[in-house]
């Protein structure tokens, strides 16, 4: 699993930019973000590695995101809460990683230092 991504106490590392892709370059199944393009072989691992890092810090953001979400389906006090299983019927998750989820979403929403739901 890609590395968690800072806590609150440290710096977010902002990821490369992920420059716009055009409807026909993005309908071409060997173009991904000009990458073909590039003869260097420094620059194109240059590039590539900023992509890969742009994409997990954005997975792994999203992930936090998902968290938060189940543990505010979850929350008890609502009067449509969520199950565990219903929360992963929605999520296609299995409801062990659900409860995990939402676990590590309500120490996300107490701005607690926490490691992500497979580290749990």
């Amino acid at each position: 699993m890609a590395e968690p991504t800072p806590r609150r106490h440290e710096p977010r590392l902002r990821p490369a930019p992920l420059l716009f892709e055009p409807a026909e370059a993005a309908g071409d199944p060997e173009h991904f973000f000009d990458l073909e393009s590039i003869d260097d072989p420094r620059a194109l691992l240059s590039r590539s590695t900023e992509l890969a890092q742009a994409f997990r810090a954005a997975a792994d953001r999203a992930v936090e995101f998902q968290a938060i979400a189940a543990a505010q389906l979850a929350d008890p006090r609502r009067f449509d809460r969520l199950t565990a299983a219903d929360i992963a019927e929605r999520a296609e998750w299995t409801e062990d990683y659900a409860k995990k989820m939402v676990d590590f979403g309500r120490d996300l929403l107490r701005g607690r230092d926490v490691s992500g739901p497979d580290t749990l």
